[in-house]
């Protein structure tokens, strides 16, 4: 039985969620296999009801159910897969509970308030920057995006009233980021950086920093690959309030 039952769980489900709990415990051998909407179609309900009933049988979620059947099952390619899905819960998590509500409603006030916002990146981050830059502009910004180290060394210097740096980073130790970063700091502009390193140089050059969570996981050791789930998570939240304020 993945899920133990005892008089005071049973007496806090519903009919349909003891169902949900039937079902799982009788299904032990192939629930590694199962998403949260199989299950929710075998038994009548949504996935809400049954992350409910999970959540009421003392686990922190499907996540955690699979994690628990994953280890139970046989196959071994389940079980990797079963981590891999957790890396990914785990960094998710992690964003969420670093990440400051008020530092994010803050970078939004400042971003409103930009005559241009200028938009850094370098490597594989630039992806993350150039996505955010283009949501921007959709939204009606002013915005300007650079992951070339001469551009973003010139545009630091000749940042104008009101401007704002934007600077996106995952271990927040590029050079060149750095110097645009204390450039338009010295010349009083705005700086904001979301990077995944709190020991970060370029948080002391600025006035907002966004500071997510690095899984130690490379996707590709070779090349040093990294998730860039953090940095695209902050943009996302900063981008979803701005369009739902609009």
């Amino acid at each position: 039985m993945i899920i133990p039952l005892d008089a005071n769980i049973i007496g806090n489900l519903t009919k349909t969620e003891r169902e949900i709990i039937n079902y799982i415990n009788s299904h032990e051998g192939t629930l590694a296999g199962m998403s949260i909407v199989d299950i929710a179609f075998e038994t009548f309900s949504s996935p809400s009801t049954v992350s409910r009933a999970i959540r009421k049988c003392g686990l922190n979620g499907f996540n955690e159910l699979r994690y628990r059947s994953g280890h139970k099952a046989k196959s071994e390619e389940i079980q990797s897969m079963n981590e891999l899905f957790n890396k990914t819960l785990i960094e998710a998590q992690a964003v969420h509970e670093r990440i400051s509500l008020t530092d994010i409603l803050a970078v939004i006030e400042c971003l409103k308030d930009a005559h241009q916002i200028s938009v850094f990146a370098r490597g594989l981050t630039t992806y993350v920057g150039q996505e955010f830059s283009l949501k921007l502009q959709l939204l009606g910004y002013d915005v300007f995006f650079s992951d070339d180290p001469n551009i973003m060394r010139v545009k630091a210097s000749k940042m104008k009233e009101k401007d704002i740096l934007f600077i996106l980073s995952l271990n927040g130790q590029t050079p060149e980021l750095i110097l645009a970063a204390a450039t338009a700091s010295q010349k009083g502009n705005c700086v904001i950086s979301c990077c995944c390193n709190p020991q970060s140089e370029l948080i002391s050059y600025s006035n907002i920093a966004l500071v997510g969570y690095k899984h130690a996981h490379q996707a590709i050791k070779e090349f040093e690959v990294s998730s860039r789930i953090a940095l695209y998570m902050i943009c996302r939240i900063i981008i979803d309030y701005i369009s739902e304020s609009v």
